[in-house]
């Protein structure tokens, strides 16, 4: 009898499938979230899910109309309150070799969208300037636009829109400078914005020796197709991270060869730094 009021006598194949996903969806949030201060919300919003059934299935118009309102609106206020972990999620799940990158580049090829490029002037300037910085150990955060528009991290800092020129990176990564503390953003060929903020990659394998600009640029590369450079004010060390991975940089020609490989159609002269 009790069966029959949720209709289980009834169940069809369609029926069962729907449960199984359910569950399967139910156990991938339990096991993204595990550990974090949402699992409880999961948790409360699974049981007022379960409640709404329950009231439904008993035929409670008021109580299933409150537990609908009240289960809609938490749902919204899901999405707002933890818009950036679902933002990271898509990012993850669109990510390199993904789906949706795979979409992006047939969206690219069929309107004759193109990579940002950088001038053979333009790579000299970062490279050279980010040398000296790294001489000097000066820290330094520097994002290198390709595809994938950076709006959304260029709105947390000051807009430069200027010529790339090593004089000016070095003024703005200048430790007295207001625009130092923050990440420097580089597009179409010029320097959009500086002190912006990146996101922190949430992995727990990140070698003790990296600091945060190392963490943000993982954090940063893991979400996007950007690839960014890092100086490390305590050592000087120059970093290059894209695709969610970072190496060290142990020479200028082989920064040359990086961001030459990266962001030109051809390969640009190279210098020895005497």
């Amino acid at each position: 009898m009790i069966l029959g009021i949720f209709g289980f006598l009834n169940m069809s194949f369609v029926d069962f499938l729907d449960i199984i996903l359910v569950a399967f969806l139910i156990f991938f949030l339990f096991r993204w979230i595990r550990g974090s201060s949402a699992m409880t919300i999961l948790i409360t919003v699974v049981l007022m899910l379960i409640v709404r059934v329950i009231v439904e299935a008993l035929n409670m118009k008021l109580m299933s109309a409150l537990m609908g309102a009240v289960v809609d609106i938490g749902i919204l206020a899901l999405i707002v309150l933890f818009q950036p972990e679902i933002r990271h999620s898509l990012f993850k799940l669109g990510g390199k070799g993904g789906i949706a990158r795979n979409a992006l580049r047939l969206f690219d090829r069929l309107f004759g969208l193109q990579e940002d490029r950088l001038a053979d002037a333009s790579v000299r300037e970062i490279a050279e300037a980010c040398w000296e910085m790294s001489d000097q150990k000066e820290g330094a955060l520097i994002v290198l636009t390709k595809q994938n528009s950076l709006e959304y991290i260029i709105e947390t800092g000051d807009r430069v829109d200027a010529r790339i020129s090593k004089r000016l990176i070095l003024n703005i990564f200048f430790k007295n400078s207001p625009l130092h503390d923050g990440a420097m953003v580089i597009g179409s060929d010029r320097i959009v914005a500086a002190r912006c903020t990146l996101p922190i990659t949430g992995r727990t394998d990140i070698p003790a020796h990296y600091g945060m600009r190392h963490k943000a640029a993982i954090g940063l590369t893991e979400e996007c197709d950007a690839h960014v450079i890092v100086v490390s004010e305590e050592t000087g060390r120059v970093s290059y991270a894209r695709n969610g991975e970072i190496t060290t940089v142990n020479t200028i020609n082989e920064l040359f060869a990086l961001l030459g490989s990266s962001f030109q159609q051809t390969g640009v002269s190279q210098e020895k730094k005497s």
